[in-house]
């Protein structure tokens, strides 16, 4: 297991989370990305601390990757410095105290080959102040900010309504599609609107114009969580949350196919003995950072794997041990000769 150091010259016995980050670092970041940081805060206090990626993912209920891609976002973002062993595996992290964002723009979450998908919308570009204006007089428009507000039992801000009115206007989703968007995200225990649009773009992204086409993808989905829980031994539960956002990154972001996820569950339970994601998780990164497409791709790894420990395997001798049965000096005897004495006598 790979222990990472964290570094800090101060102490302090409370968690110190800075105004600029909450008002310009923490809008614009992902949940996760969010907490993940604010952990590494916690955690300074008793700096330095060794700590793995492993026992954060566990603390933090996500994955390996997660975190990682939460180290990456941060990085860039300027807010921690990463550092390397001779290895290339992360093994120090510095928090660099975060400056106002006036000249730069924070970064870009981090995934591997995400398909393209429309865009959220920009301030100044996407909805002028006169077409959100003119979408505030539309009754359906009326009607649908307040069944979003009892949905998510709260006075919409001006940013949730404009993220609303570009689901309407940019990606031409019908009033009843957004209704059934919003009643989709709180059913499932998500009332941030920075989920409600993840989900809208991803909807967007598969083509989605009905509620009855958004219906048939959720079922369809559901039916692969269930498989994939079945593959890991697991029955007699729905999946839970994290569960679920681990299963949409190897589906939707790793874009596998089913056959590939359960071949790497299969082996996850073989060699753990347990129904582990985060051991699943490990397994899908890999095949996923090789380019595995197919079956026939792991097969080529698992040969290739094979081969790899034969080569480093020792070489064995053909020739025998000594041993007290075959250890001596051998002797020649002319047995015709030495019977002719022995009569002769």
């Amino acid at each position: 297991m790979n222990m990472i150091t964290l570094h800090d010259a101060s102490r302090t016995e409370a968690t110190f989370l800075s105004n600029i980050f909450i008002d310009e670092y923490m809008p614009e970041a992902n949940g996760e990305f969010v907490k993940v940081y604010i952990y590494l805060l916690r955690i300074l206090g008793n700096a330095p601390v060794s700590f793995s990626l492993e026992q954060m993912a566990d603390q933090l209920l996500c994955t390996e990757g997660d975190i990682l891609r939460a180290l990456k976002y941060w990085s860039k973002a300027g807010l921690i410095a990463l550092e390397e062993n001779e290895d290339h595996q992360l093994s120090g992290i510095s928090i660099i105290p975060p400056k106002p964002l006036s000249h730069k723009e924070m970064p870009k979450e981090q995934g591997e080959e995400k398909p393209s998908v429309p865009q959220a919308p920009d301030k100044n570009k996407s909805l002028t102040p006169a077409r959100i204006q003119e979408l505030k007089q539309n009754e359906e428009i009326i009607q649908l900010l307040y069944i979003a507000e009892q949905y998510l039992g709260k006075t919409l801000s001006p940013t949730e309504i404009q993220k609303l009115l570009f689901f309407y206007d940019e990606l031409h989703f019908s009033a009843d599609l957004i209704e059934y968007l919003i009643e989709y995200c709180v059913s499932h225990s998500h009332k941030s609107i920075r989920y409600i649009e993840k989900v809208a773009l991803a909807w967007s992204e598969e083509k989605i114009t009905t509620v009855q086409m958004a219906k048939e993808a959720s079922s369809r989905y559901n039916k692969e969580y269930f498989t994939i829980l079945k593959a890991l031994g697991i029955s007699g539960r729905n999946p839970v949350d994290t569960e679920i956002a681990i299963m949409d990154t190897w589906i939707k972001e790793y874009g596998f196919s089913m056959d590939i996820i359960q071949e790497a569950c299969s082996r996850t339970v073989l060699q753990t003995g347990q129904s582990s994601f985060q051991y699943a998780d490990k397994i899908l990164t890999g095949w996923k950072n090789k380019n595995v497409k197919s079956k026939n791709d792991i097969a080529v790894l698992d040969a290739e794997h094979k081969k790899r420990r034969l080569d480093r395997a020792p070489k064995r001798q053909n020739t025998s041990a000594p041993n007290r049965f075959n250890n001596f000096q051998q002797r020649d005897y002319d047995f015709d000769e030495y019977e002719k004495r022995l009569l002769n006598k």
